[in-house]
């Protein structure tokens, strides 16, 4: 039997690939192959990606696992925190102690005014330029941008710089090692020159705090983890969220009822936005691969000691075993947050309070401000961004 190529195909755009959900129902364990040409198992079901993302027999890259990219070093999951021992275990759990105090909900939305300008000032500058426009250059990238500029204390106008540092090194098959390694050092240097400057002279942003951050126990972060940790900012809190601030925009617009309802009642908001995570098949293009440590029984099938897992938190997201009705949107979802987007466990994103601000703001700011938005040319105008590990969509033209 032939290994398929992963990520599958697909015949529309919002939709998950036929492939998910028979793989569910027929092998949820299951070969196949990846950009890079190795081989992984792909785990379809809610129960098994979860004991993947939290069970300890499953540890994240290291010696043997399968490349996901076409380039030498086989994608930024073979790189993530080198050279700190933030990756797994104790180091791991010391560097989220350092840094959970800074990511509180309560601490996050101590942003939501300043995030609200910056919706804001975006919007009016989609009003004076007019109808149409493109959603995803013009509002959801340049939002989560700004946003983390401010919050590492970074000069508004470096934003196009993040933008490239982050697509280059979330490469699928797009860029070559080369321009890889070019990005890393550029953004480390950059990074690197900017801690410097918030630990001489600190301000009132994020990066500041966390270079004062001590503690008796777990010390502070060096200069190494600092500069890791900015990155994994920019990439989970700039090229996720500017994603999904399109992804939610279209999935919403694409049936328009969604948008009103939402209109009509401002309190569904949180709710769409859980719905919206949860829903999504265009994001996560393949996640975060796990390597099984010994041989693991789940309940969709064996895994062997040494293979590569990918984890489908989209197909998670959609099994019935776990939401009722789940191809529906229904923004009163009761246990909608119980999705997988934000991962769960000992690597449950540190940033989701902050992702989960943006996309609340971009969405009353839309709803409030737009009402009689639309896409330009409906959903069959909606192309999938490829070539990269973090998905989405290439434009989202709206009229209003």
């Amino acid at each position: 039997m032939t290994t398929p190529n992963y990520p599958f195909d697909r015949d529309a755009v919002l939709e998950p690939p036929q492939e998910w959900a028979e793989l569910r129902d027929r092998c949820p364990v299951a070969p196949v192959r990846l950009p890079s040409g190795d081989t992984a198992q792909l785990l379809t079901r809610y129960d098994d990606v979860r004991a993947a993302l939290t069970d300890p027999r499953f540890r994240r890259g290291g010696p043997g696992a399968a490349r996901v990219a076409t380039t030498q070093d086989g994608g930024i999951f073979n790189r993530a925190a080198e050279g700190t021992d933030m990756r797994e275990g104790d180091g791991h759990l010391r560097w989220r102690r350092l840094l959970g105090r800074s990511f509180t909900i309560r601490k996050m939305e101590t942003w939501r005014p300043r995030v609200q300008r910056m919706a804001d000032e975006l919007v009016d500058d989609l009003l004076k330029s007019g109808s149409p426009a493109d959603l995803s250059a013009r509002f959801a990238l340049p939002l989560p941008v700004r946003v983390i500029c401010a919050l590492v204390g970074a000069p508004s106008h470096d934003q196009d710089r993040f933008a490239h540092w982050s697509r280059v090194m979330l490469t699928l098959t797009r860029h070559s090692q080369e321009e890889v390694e070019r990005a890393y050092r550029e953004f480390d240097a950059y990074v690197s020159d900017l801690v410097d400057a918030r630990r001489a002279d600190p301000g009132d942003d994020l990066l500041s705090e966390l270079t004062q951050v001590s503690d008796a126990e777990d010390g502070r972060l060096s200069h190494q983890e600092l500069i890791a940790t900015v990155r994994a900012l920019l990439l989970a809190g700039h090229e996720t969220t500017s994603n999904m601030i399109a992804i939610m925009t279209a999935t919403l617009l694409a049936e328009r009822e969604r948008y009103q309802a939402v209109i009509d009642d401002p309190a569904l908001i949180p709710g769409a936005v859980e719905e919206v995570l949860r829903l999504d098949t265009t994001l996560s293009v393949i996640g975060f691969p796990r390597v099984a440590a010994e041989d693991a029984d789940l309940d969709g099938g064996t895994v062997p000691a040494g293979a590569t897992v990918i984890p489908c938190r989209p197909a998670a997201n959609r099994d019935p075993r776990r939401f009722d009705e789940p191809e529906r949107f229904d923004p009163r979802r009761a246990n909608a947050a119980q999705h997988l987007s934000f991962g769960v466990g000992a690597h449950y994103c540190l940033g989701q309070p902050l992702a989960r601000l943006e996309l609340q703001v971009a969405l009353g700011t839309l709803t409030r401000r737009l009402p009689a938005l639309g896409l330009r040319d409906g959903v069959d105008g909606l192309r999938l961004r490829k070539g990269l590990l973090s998905g989405g969509l290439e434009n989202v033209w709206v009229t209003w």
